[in-house]
């Protein structure tokens, strides 16, 4: 089943990417719900607030990635926002937070969704032409 007839692979698969990501929040944000549910925070620190912080970031990424899957073109430029900002998150885990496990696959992710949402394909697909 084709998701978009318009939306070449390479959009599909950064909008899968991206939705990845999306995912990968909403997670932190159930996680941080149970931190709080259970009392494990500490004193002067809202738990709730944060995790609603993230729920909507979420959110915000998930309709992103969900418009690439379905081609719609509004959606690429919050996308490509969204990975130079992981690109610089990336780049704090990897350096002065030391803690490359974290910051490397973000990195990568990121890099891979830039490749995709800035192949030919993607480019003539944002701008309503056809491939020839």
């Amino acid at each position: 089943m084709r998701l978009s007839s318009t939306a070449p692979r390479t959009v599909l698969g950064a909008g899968a990417l991206v939705c990845l990501q999306g995912l990968a929040a909403l997670v932190f944000t159930v996680l941080l719900l149970v931190r709080g549910l259970s009392g494990d925070s500490e004193m002067g620190t809202n738990v709730f607030g944060e995790a609603a912080y993230f729920a909507v970031l979420a959110a915000g990424v998930l309709a992103c990635g969900g418009g690439l899957l379905i081609g719609k073109t509004w959606a690429r430029s919050p996308a490509v926002v969204l990975q130079v900002l992981l690109l610089g998150v990336a780049w704090y885990a990897i350096g002065p937070s030391g803690r490359p496990e974290y910051g490397t696959p973000v990195a990568v992710l990121s890099l891979v969704t830039l490749v995709l949402l800035f192949r030919p394909a993607t480019n003539l697909w944002a701008q309503g032409e056809e491939r020839e």
